[in-house]
């Protein structure tokens, strides 16, 4: 069953419920607002409030440096983003990600599982660094809670408007600014944490060949190969590890007919174009390197290291992704408003205003039609 069914059976649910039980869970923060459901809480702010007073100077001397980072961010992935429209036809740089729902376009599939956990680190850090800021930058949080906008889950930290319109510029550039930087380094971490675990991985295992991690659906290898199997060899090619998998791979072309031999048994594929590079033939494929335990000293447990790194590298991914996406200089994101606040520096709002709208027009613009390109 494809993920996407999942998520619309659990929206549709939460939709009737709502709508059913609105009057008795309005007592519970909950408000209904077509097309929007948002849950509201002031619970939390008790605990966001201790974080940022533990180390006030901390949060500000961190953030400061944070604008930094951001602004060179905001280059980066708009230049990024603008110089990959020659390409787009060939390799969107955009698309749309969704846990356990294979994407048209997108060249990335993000497990359910790994990926939920991975989304909540992502939508839980960015949230409540903005709340910390605030707290520390004296700009009161009216409430937090989480958001359902048609099918699409969020969540958001409210301040007061009022008060952080009336804040110095420098004050509402850290607040702003603080989501994206605290994603970026749960990036970090994260990225760190994989280099040490993958360090550890050959004390215990040896690599054996290629394992199928995914079959791509609607691909050459849908209903033939299956998940878990392990490929031992291509067209009587041998295969010894993960090396001599690209080496074979990459020597055929669409069309050719292979035949596959696996540890479950040989099938026969006729392989199709490849998305990435239609002068290649597509096996419809995740390859993973197949290890087998060559330290059983403390048993069954150093498997656990694979679950760890996958779920560690979608917190990377997704944090470094989502981070970067929300600091484009498009509003509402917080990149807009950070741009929009360093251009009134020099510039009236007359001036800088138009500079913001035409900016987050054309890159809005940019984005829809990448994804669009993806789908067709």
């Amino acid at each position: 069953m494809n993920g996407i069914y999942y998520y619309l059976i659990a929206f549709a649910v939460i939709w009737i419920l709502v709508g059913i039980f609105h009057k008795k869970l309005s007592k519970h923060g909950v408000e209904l607002n077509f097309p929007i459901i948002m849950w509201k809480t002031k619970k939390l702010r008790g605990v966001i409030s201790k974080i940022s007073n533990l180390s006030p100077k901390f949060w500000r001397y961190y953030m400061n440096i944070g604008i930094i980072i951001a602004f060179a961010a905001m280059i980066y992935i708009t230049w990024t983003i603008i110089s990959t429209i020659p390409t787009v036809f060939d390799n969107p740089s955009v698309s749309i990600v969704i846990p356990g729902v294979e994407m048209p376009g997108s060249t990335i599939y993000v497990p359910l599982g790994y990926g939920l956990i991975a989304l909540a680190t992502v939508l839980i850090v960015h949230e409540f660094s903005h709340g910390i800021q605030s707290i520390g930058e004296k700009i009161p949080i009216k409430s937090i809670g989480l958001l359902l906008f048609t099918v699409l889950p969020g969540a958001f930290v409210e301040p007061d408007d009022e008060q952080l319109k009336k804040a110095k510029k420098i004050s509402r550039l850290r607040v702003y600014a603080a989501g994206s930087i605290a994603n970026i380094t749960l990036a970090t971490i994260a990225i760190m944490l994989v280099f040490i675990i993958s360090a550890g991985i050959p004390h215990f295992f040896a690599e054996d060949g290629i394992e199928i991690g995914r079959v791509v659906g609607e691909s050459p290898s849908e209903g033939i190969l299956k998940e878990g199997m392990v490929l031992e060899a291509i067209d009587n090619h041998k295969i010894n590890d993960s090396s001599s998998y690209m080496d074979i791979v990459g020597s055929f072309k669409p069309g050719d007919n292979i035949s596959v031999q696996t540890d479950q048994g040989t099938y026969s594929i006729i392989l199709d174009k490849n998305p990435n590079n239609e002068s290649m033939g597509f096996f419809g494929i995740q390859a993973n390197k197949h290890f087998v335990l060559s330290n059983n000293s403390l048993g069954p447990i150093p498997w656990i290291l694979f679950n760890l790194l996958e779920l560690f590298q979608w917190i990377f991914m997704l944090n470094l992704g989502i981070g970067l996406f929300n600091l484009l200089p498009i509003k509402p994101l917080d990149g807009g408003h950070m741009l929009e606040i360093l251009l009134s520096y020099k510039l009236s709002e007359k001036h800088y205003k138009p500079i913001i709208n035409a900016l987050s027009a054309t890159l809005a613009l940019i984005i829809v039609f990448t994804i669009l390109v993806g789908f067709i």
